[in-house]
């Protein structure tokens, strides 16, 4: 815990000091409040609202906005996703601060907003060496001042907003400035302040996520099934589901649950009869969709042999760790010194290990990172092996001038 973290008082926030400002949500709005933020001076405090669990968009539904001398705006975006032209033009320049930007940045990027600059609350309290990195505890471990939270999961596609969420949504950029400046304070004490810097350019930079291939083979419960035409029951079903979910844009949960498809692909329904005997399918909200559901089991069952899906796939990347010890006894050995290694650097510049380096990394690098592990040569042949095997798997300047030095030493074989 640093100097700046010592427990205090906390002294309750219960709303805006400015009060909590109107929702904008016409054109004329959001251009007045561009002008006002232009001319602010210094960063710019942003969050965003979204409706995760209910949606299945993760478009913002609300951006908060606070900056020096301009106060905090509250703006509802959906009636004017094709009017923030004024204000992408007023704060795209700017430095935003966020407090774990990589859940709000790609909402915000899909309506033209798109930071300059960034300084992400949450990550750098990680860097900083904070035991509690949320938005709450850090403003009460550092700023002494208590937020109420309690509104974070609700579904903010609601209209009109509630009061009550409104006041929540103000206040998560009320401190949130200050905030940026006592971390930064402290990474700048503790010599983190560039390596900060790399880490918030990587996030302000990154490409959002490709879709995973398979993704409904992480349907919850598919591993009681054991058959490869049930796994395909399981495929058609989840398709069907996200194709429904995404034309309503609602959650895919809430159209059907994972409990619903397993229970589909235990039991081969051949009739809508059959069909709305199981849990959920007879529910008035599921009856509607009965053909589609009933459907979707057809198709599966038609599929010839040939096409159904295997009941495992094969591994990208490294196995499971606890399966490293029988199949490459060197690897293992090889990946508990490196995570002793990593561990021991975590300690020292007090960073948790997973910011240091990707943990999954680390793997890699020991399973078949070093293929020519006994014969690499020289300590300064294998740290240069260690050091492009990181730059190539996405490690920044900083954590590559950490990590390869004591990875070298750790993973130099040992002469006997």
């Amino acid at each position: 815990m640093s100097v700046a973290e010592e427990p205090t008082a906390a002294e309750p926030l219960l709303a805006p000091a400015e009060g909590v400002p109107p929702v904008l949500a016409s054109p004329d709005e959001v251009a007045a409040a561009a002008k006002s933020i232009a001319a602010g001076t210094g960063p710019l405090a942003v969050d965003a609202e979204r409706a995760s669990g209910f949606r299945y968009s993760a478009r913002a539904y609300l951006i908060q906005l606070r900056r020096e001398g301009a106060g905090t705006f509250l703006i509802d975006p959906i009636p004017v996703t094709d009017a923030l032209t004024p204000l992408a033009e007023a704060i795209n320049d700017l430095e935003w601060v966020l407090h774990s930007a990589d859940q709000d940045l790609p909402g915000l990027a899909e309506l033209g907003l798109r930071p300059a600059r960034l300084f992400d609350t949450e990550l750098g309290g990680r860097l900083a060496g904070y035991e509690r990195v949320g938005l709450a505890a850090m403003v009460e471990n550092l700023l002494g001042r208590s937020l109420r939270k309690g509104h974070g999961a609700a579904d903010w596609s609601t209209r009109p907003l509630p009061d009550e969420w409104l006041n929540y949504a103000a206040l998560d950029v009320e401190l949130l400035l200050e905030l940026r400046d006592t971390v930064a304070e402290d990474l700048a004490a503790q010599g983190k302040m560039d390596w900060a810097a790399e880490e918030f350019e990587h996030v302000r930079t990154m490409d959002p996520p490709a879709p995973k291939a398979d993704r409904w083979r992480r349907t919850s419960g598919i591993h009681t099934l054991r058959r490869p035409r049930q796994l395909a029951v399981v495929r058609e079903l989840w398709t069907t589901r996200d194709e429904l979910a995404r034309a309503r844009d609602v959650a895919p949960s809430r159209i059907l649950p994972d409990s619903a498809i397993v229970a589909a692909a235990t039991n081969d329904p051949r009739t809508i009869a059959q069909l709305r005997t199981l849990p959920v399918f007879g529910g008035p909200r599921q009856r509607r969709y009965s053909r589609d559901w009933l459907a979707a089991v057809d198709r599966a069952r038609a599929l010839p042999d040939k096409q159904l899906p295997p009941l495992t796939l094969p591994f990208d990347g490294p196995p499971p760790v606890n399966r490293w010890e029988r199949r490459d006894p060197i690897a293992a050995a090889r990946l508990t010194t490196a995570r002793n290694a990593m561990g021991d650097l975590s300690t020292e510049h007090s960073i948790p290990v997973e910011n240091l380096l990707s943990p999954d990394l680390v793997r890699r690098l020991c399973w078949d990172g070093l293929p020519d592990y006994k014969n690499v040569g020289t300590p300064e042949e294998l740290s240069a092996a260690i050091e492009e095997f990181l730059r190539a798997g996405g490690a920044r300047p900083w954590q590559r001038t950490l990590a390869v030095p004591a990875l070298t030493k750790a993973l130099t074989p040992k002469v006997e």
